[in-house]
């Protein structure tokens, strides 16, 4: 965790309340970082069901390998989280480690390995001592407590400034359900079906295939929406937890994702996502504005995305707005080389609800001092508008400063 907390965090951190079904324990294992938890485990109560969504880089880490291969079960028991090294790239060894891990994990909650879930996050390259952690997973699953969400957060921080958490409690039928969750990220952000971390869990009884199917359909517009630095990470990972204990208090279980009942709960999961999704772009490496772009009249909305993505990615863009410069010419250059349909003489772009150029060529009405003194907001809005079609789409990033560097300069030194 940095000793400067990013300026865009948030006032205060939402309390996570317990959730039936969920015992968690951390731990100071010394896998990297020295005198702070680095940790996790969740254990679920018997018959918790799972979805998720991963990476999709084609070097994915050996965690990852092993998430999709027990995903297919539909079932989870426990999860075990480290950070400090994200066990990727590390061929035989890592497949060992997490193998050796799964089934401590599996020793420890009683269950079968195939109900057991890893993720890991850090240094890329470096093997993973299960050794230095795998004996303390007994102890931890005996000591777990419902009430450790905000410590769970902390645990699985790297260059992150400060923990993630959202909630919600909903209607499922006639009785009150609570979604929560916590995830970790602030650079390799680019997400492609996921984020860097991201832990959600909840008490509502829905089958995985209809979790998974609103899992998926969620990330779309929230987390597969944001970028830090347009680096897709080895060990995104996103999974959802149902411990169906909300069963208890007469609530039917869900196995139809048209049912009626889900209206609330997708709506508030959907929130949930989104929240976590902007606190990891809020808290990029380095980053002291949170920019929000977006691509109306496209051809469509895939073509939206990929103009919105060229110029939240962009460096030109993310430093110009860093420096508070209302240099829009860059968000034509990025409009530009996007590779989507596109005419010159038809782009119009606003900072804010400034139009700075329209018709292909600066807005006549453009004043310099009132776009400047937008600029110097801690949240910009760009919009691009084509004017071909009705395409559209919004992503976030964030400004791109010289901590940046400094932090990923020696990040492994």
């Amino acid at each position: 965790m940095s000793a400067t907390i990013s300026p865009l965090a948030p006032k205060k951190h939402a309390k996570l309340p317990p959730l039936d079904g969920v015992r968690i324990a951390t731990a100071e294992a010394g896998i990297k970082y020295r005198n702070r938890t680095d940790l996790l485990v969740m254990v679920f109560d018997e018959g918790t069901e799972v979805a998720g969504v991963f990476t999709r880089s084609k070097c994915p880490s050996a965690p990852v390998d092993l998430c999709r291969e027990n995903l297919s079960g539909g079932k989870a028991r426990m999860l075990v989280v480290n950070s400090g090294n994200a066990n990727a790239f590390t061929g035989k060894k890592g497949r060992e480690t997490t193998s050796m891990t799964a089934k401590a994990a599996a020793a420890a909650a009683g269950c079968d390995a195939g109900e057991v879930f890893l993720a890991s996050t850090g240094v890329i390259g470096e093997p993973l001592d299960a050794g230095k952690f795998s004996h303390l997973l007994k102890d931890m699953a005996k000591t777990a407590d419902a009430g450790m969400w905000g410590e769970a957060g902390k645990a699985i921080m790297t260059t992150d400034t400060y923990p993630k958490y959202a909630t919600a409690t909903v209607k499922l039928g006639d009785a009150d359900v609570t979604i929560n969750g916590i995830a970790k990220g602030a650079g390799m952000i680019a997400p492609d079906m996921a984020t860097m971390l991201s832990f959600v869990a909840t008490d509502a009884p829905i089958a995985a295939p209809v979790l998974q199917q609103m899992l998926s359909a969620g990330t779309k517009n929230t987390f597969n929406a944001v970028t830090v630095d347009s680096d897709t990470s080895t060990s995104d990972t996103l999974l959802v937890f149902a411990t169906g204990a909300a069963s208890k208090r007469g609530v039917a279980k869900i196995t139809d994702p048209k049912d009626p009942r889900l209206a609330q709960f997708r709506r508030a999961l959907n929130r949930i996502l989104k929240n976590l999704a902007l606190q990891v772009v809020r808290d990029g490496e380095g980053a002291r504005k949170q920019v929000e772009v977006t691509v109306t009249g496209a051809k469509s909305a895939r073509s939206a995305k990929k103009i919105a993505l060229s110029i939240a990615n962009s460096p030109l863009v993310k430093t110009a707005v860093a420096g508070e410069d209302a240099n829009w010419g860059r968000v034509v250059m990025a409009v530009g080389k996007a590779g989507e349909p596109a005419d010159r003489d038809l782009l119009s772009v606003w900072f804010g609800d400034i139009r700075v150029a329209k018709d292909g060529e600066r807005d006549p009405d453009y004043s310099e001092e009132a776009t400047s003194a937008y600029m110097k907001g801690d949240e910009i809005v760009i919009r691009a508008d084509i004017g071909l079609g009705r395409g559209k789409a919004t992503v976030w990033t964030c400004d791109l400063t010289k901590a940046y560097v400094e932090i990923n300069g020696d990040y492994r030194s």
